[in-house]
């Protein structure tokens, strides 16, 4: 079987100690990879030094353009046949890249490959462990046949990337650069599939502030944008059916709450006749989402135990909570621009700024 080229890339913006792990555990894979190309995306810190310790090419960009142009930098100049796109706060398995390049020649019509994270995430405190192993269940949990690409743990032929011009460089942060290729991928006919064997270590520390902040604004937000221009919505990853259902069932809980606090703040006479059926529905629904997720639940029971299943749920219904309502705002400002743009107005969207 001849042999295939992997050229990993990986873009950094002040990266840390949690980069040079990265780079560390590259270096202990047990397949090498064929060259290793580090963009320094404006970096601050010392990251190109660290860069440059390693057996690696630093390109730098001299400021900070986000991920989508540095790694498409990092694709000019790379020579492999494979383009493995890793992130700077992730470390490999001795085997990740061994695996990637079995998948693609197992699979000659293989176009692109994404991975998962592992159920050990670096951050030990109880946010970065709920976020990365809910990251780690839905991929382990999803179909193999997707629409979308990930640049943490993403690797894509380098003839399929050139042919459809790579990120889309107008996204300057963090954010759905990854989910557009795939679906402009999947829109041109080719393969994309997730193996749940190719895993990497998420290092971040997530906290409250930059959890909301990611997910709503670089995630949520511009993931609505991109779904109504592209008129579709795949059941697949975040966006499965259980999950539309269960943002449903959220929006109705904390609606039929709002409803009996008022009814017990007033306290009328028809507030105390409506209470048993307020009551019935908030058990009702409380029971629903808790049988409709038990999935989830389980997992992290046996992964966690009892105590950080029961601080789990909160956090999951509020992730529903968030993510609808971030669907529901983007769905609005994109109405208010299409309006605007039929009547030949302007209009500031936030939605789509990054995108004009």
């Amino acid at each position: 079987m001849p042999t295939t080229r992997i050229s990993i890339i990986i873009p950094v913006y002040n990266g840390g100690d949690h980069f040079r792990q990265c780079l560390e555990s590259i270096e202990d894979s047990v397949r090498s990879p064929d060259e290793v190309i580090v963009v320094v995306d404006g970096s601050t810190d010392n990251s190109w030094q660290i860069a440059e310790t390693f057996n690696t090419t630093v390109l730098r960009l001299a400021q900070n353009s986000g991920p989508a142009r540095a790694r498409n930098m990092g694709a000019a100049a790379a020579q492999g046949d494979i383009l493995f796109f890793v992130d700077a706060d992730v470390t490999l398995h001795p085997e990740t890249l061994g695996l990637v390049e079995q998948r693609f020649q197992q699979v000659p019509t293989l176009s692109a490959l994404i991975g998962s994270y592992d159920d050990a995430p670096g951050a030990s405190n109880f946010l970065s462990q709920y976020k990365n192993l809910f990251h780690h269940y839905t991929h382990q949990v999803s179909s193999e046949n997707i629409s979308t690409f990930w640049g943490a743990c993403g690797a894509i032929r380098r003839t399929t990337f050139q042919a459809v011009e790579g990120f889309d460089e107008r996204y300057r942060k963090p954010c759905i650069e990854d989910i557009e290729l795939g679906y402009r991928l999947t829109k041109a006919g080719y393969l994309i599939r997730l193996y749940k064997d190719i895993q990497v270590k998420h290092l971040k520390r997530w906290e409250f502030g930059s959890l909301l902040k990611a997910e709503i604004f670089y995630r949520a937000i511009p993931w609505t944008a991109l779904i109504l221009r592209q008129k579709t919505m795949n059941s697949e990853l975040n966006l499965s059916a259980s999950n539309r259902f269960s943002v449903v069932c959220v929006f109705a809980l904390a609606l039929t709450l709002l409803v009996t606090l008022l009814s017990v703040f007033f306290g009328t006479l028809v507030s105390v006749l409506w209470m048993p059926f307020l009551v019935a529905i908030l058990l009702t629904l409380v029971v629903t989402l808790l049988m409709i997720n038990i999935d989830v639940y389980n997992f992290f029971y046996d992964k966690r135990g009892l105590w950080f299943t029961l601080r789990v749920i909160p956090w999951h219904w509020l992730y529903f909570f968030y993510g609808g309502a971030a669907f529901a705002y983007g769905t609005g400002s994109y109405a208010l621009s299409s309006w605007f743009s039929w009547n030949g107005l302007s209009w500031n969207n936030p939605v789509l700024k990054r995108r004009q």
